[in-house]
């Protein structure tokens, strides 16, 4: 089973401690996350180095091959958006999750489908029982 963890690079890394965790607990669970160095510290100068091209190639195939996606999207992120939205396009099931507190987009507020959810966390350990739901409905 591969999950995909979609998160702000380029818009800022306010949450990637938060990101390292939500990996390593869908790393533990074991789901393949073939986006699991994103959530590390160094990600900007490794992705930096890599042609735009590549990055869309690569970040699309892994959406598509990918069973689910869970997104952080407490810092606004064009590229998350389109990651989103091209999970949803291909019918992935979609966990995003943020801050609670953090203004998002009202397009992800506002999403019915039922195999998309948002949740505002206050914490991890809140956070965590909430991805292991969404696991157990989707997975």
């Amino acid at each position: 089973m591969q999950a995909y963890f979609s998160c702000s690079i380029t818009g800022g890394r306010n949450e990637q401690q938060i990101y390292q965790q939500i990996v390593q607990h869908l790393l533990a669970h074991g789901l393949i996350v073939p986006t699991a160095h994103l959530a590390e510290a160094g990600v900007m100068d490794e992705e930096g180095m890599i042609d735009p091209r590549v990055v869309y190639q690569r970040d699309t195939r892994w959406v598509t091959e990918s069973d689910l996606l869970i997104a952080e999207v407490s810092t606004p992120s064009h590229g998350v958006g389109y990651e989103i939205a091209l999970a949803e396009i291909n019918k992935k099931p979609i966990l995003c999750c943020y801050q609670y507190g953090k203004k998002i987009s009202k397009m992800l507020l506002g999403n019915e489908n039922p195999a998309f959810q948002v949740y505002a966390y206050q914490g991890i350990d809140d956070l965590l029982p909430v991805i292991d739901q969404f696991l157990n409905d989707f997975v």
